[in-house]
């Protein structure tokens, strides 16, 4: 596991560690309304040519420095945010730490209740008001045949919430103007073929997000971005 990457940006340093790096102070965001939502952030990796995944997974684009990023940014955040067909693929269990919820993110609400995350209490839905759910599992809900994910977010506790993916759900946040901060880690690896982006179907959007670091570790590089 990763100790230390070196920064190059800004006020470089040769070793720096991941809660160093990503440890900054992040609050609640207002809506309307008097209503408040926390600061979300997209995690992701991507190859050089751009893609967020190979042979079927984001696994081997990956190495020690980018889970460490992951895993770091889990200890900070209060909440995942995460689409169903990304739970699936990547089999997510119960977060390392103790209390982190997971929102999956699905407008049918099928899931496979019997699984860790959900038999343990870590994860939860975010869905429609119309959706039927399996019994036994939390849920938020918010929209009618779509889901409302600005309504939906401002039902989430905590100062941060993490997003974590697949592209399509990375895609309608964004279309939603609620993507506050990007943690995306340049895989040192070239993929071809026609992999989905960080974000897979998104409408034509022009957001522009400052450069806030540029880490390095193993060739593989760590970029943060916010507004």
């Amino acid at each position: 596991m990763l100790n230390a990457m070196q920064r190059l940006f800004p006020n470089p340093v040769t070793s720096l560690s991941v809660a160093d790096a990503y440890g900054v102070s992040r609050s609640r965001i207002a809506v309307g309304n008097g209503a408040t939502r926390p600061t979300i952030g997209m995690c992701m990796v991507a190859s050089i040519d751009g893609s967020t995944v190979v042979r079927g997974n984001s696994r081997a684009l990956g190495s020690p420095g980018d889970l460490a990023v992951l895993l770091g940014l889990r200890a900070l955040a209060d909440v995942i945010i995460v689409g169903s067909s990304t739970v699936t693929i990547d089999d997510y269990g119960p977060p390392s730490k103790p209390g982190l919820r997971v929102g999956v993110v699905t407008r049918s609400a099928k899931i496979d209740a019997s699984k860790p995350l959900f038999t343990s209490g870590a994860g939860f839905l975010i869905t429609t008001e119309t959706a039927t759910t399996p019994p036994g599992v939390d849920c938020i809900r918010a929209g009618t045949t779509e889901i409302d994910l600005v309504h939906a977010t401002s039902q989430l506790q905590g100062n941060f919430a993490q997003l974590e993916g697949g592209p399509t759900l990375n895609a309608a946040m964004l279309a939603a103007d609620l993507v506050d901060e990007i943690n995306v880690t340049i895989s040192a690896n070239m993929v071809g073929g026609n992999g989905p982006r960080l974000t897979n179907g998104a409408p034509d959007v022009l957001q522009r997000y400052q450069l806030a670091h540029v880490c390095e570790e193993d060739g593989f590089l760590f970029l943060r971005y916010t507004r």
